[in-house]
């Protein structure tokens, strides 16, 4: 499975001496220069070893780069590194081509399974496509955090299976931002997975927004990156279709929603994010969909965020590591 082969975080360049400036003599405060700084983010994945922090950090310091945070997990008992580090540099000393071949030096070093670095005001946004169906709430929230900068993405075009009308909300939002919808009406027999496959190949990865088709083994691994999907429930609970109704039927006191990567099992793949949501007695069917739809707008949201901003790695066989 293709975890996190893209990602795009929005951060900016950091200018007019936020984090740092130069004053040289002779000069008063006014006429001092300001250098501008551009922002990076590193995720290294590699088998344990001493050393690899030391290394991670001179690698950036010795660019004349400053670390601004950084993640690490070492599960116990295993012979595994992670980290995410954020730094500011400036891209004049340290062009970004040379940051690829530093971090390239790394990651030969230590045989890493994954060495990935992002400069968002540098590199280019994800580009994504979006698989819908007639429900619009996350399809809507998704545009919408496009459309604010929420969203560091890309979108390609919005597909369903589902024919909206040209006076709908959707329509009208995409014909504005030049956004393509393409209708496709699936049966049974004929899900048009080929024309799906034409319309995302030149994708960084999908996002389901609560798209009602079950992929076939064929089309994951004809696309062979990554998706993301929402479920209307707290998984590995209420698998399957109308989870709210199961949740609902089952007496619960928490209902949820599980943002995850999509695999060839259904509704098993790794969970990127999860969300929750107290009910109670009181609450009917009616308030069950509601909340629930609230929170997997959200639950999605942070999904797509979380992965675009190179949070996200594969940990063991079906579990990821989020920073």
């Amino acid at each position: 499975m293709a975890f996190a082969k893209k990602a795009a975080q929005v951060l900016g360049v950091i200018a007019n001496g936020s984090f740092m400036s130069s004053r040289f003599a002779g000069q008063s405060l006014d006429s001092r220069s300001f250098i501008s700084l551009a922002h990076g983010v590193h995720v290294f994945h590699c088998p344990d070893d001493v050393g690899i922090v030391a290394k991670l950090s001179d690698c950036i310091a010795s660019r004349g780069g400053n670390i601004l945070g950084a993640d690490v997990f070492v599960p116990e008992n295993e012979n595994v590194f992670y980290s995410r580090s954020e730094f500011i540099f400036d891209p004049i000393k340290w062009p970004r081509g040379q940051m690829d071949e530093d971090f390239l030096k790394l990651s030969r070093k230590f045989n890493a399974m994954r060495s990935v670095v992002r400069v968002p005001i540098l590199d280019p946004k994800c580009k994504i496509a979006v698989l819908a169906s007639k429900q619009d709430h996350c399809l809507v929230d998704l545009l919408h955090g496009w459309q604010d900068g929420r969203l560091p993405v890309e979108i390609t075009c919005v597909i369903s299976n589902h024919d909206r009308g040209p006076n709908t909300h959707v329509i009208r939002f995409l014909e504005r931002h030049g956004i393509p919808y393409h209708y496709l009406q699936t049966t049974k027999e004929n899900k048009r997975e080929g024309e799906v496959l034409e319309l995302v190949q030149n994708t960084d990865f999908i996002v389901l927004a609560r798209y009602m088709q079950i992929l076939s083994v064929n089309f994951l691994r004809s696309y062979g990156k990554d998706i993301i999907n929402i479920h209307h429930g707290l998984l590995p609970s209420f698998k399957g279709g109308n989870p709210s109704k199961q949740a609902f039927d089952a007496g619960v006191k928490l209902i949820g929603a599980t943002s995850h990567f999509v695999t060839e099992e259904l509704d098993a793949g790794p969970i990127i994010e999860q969300m929750v949501e107290r009910v109670s007695h009181r609450d009917n069917l009616h308030s069950f969909v509601r909340k629930s739809e609230n929170l997997e707008k959200q639950c999605l949201s942070k999904a797509i965020k979380s992965y675009c901003e190179l949070r996200v790695l594969p940990y063991e066989k079906n579990k990821t590591v989020v920073f």
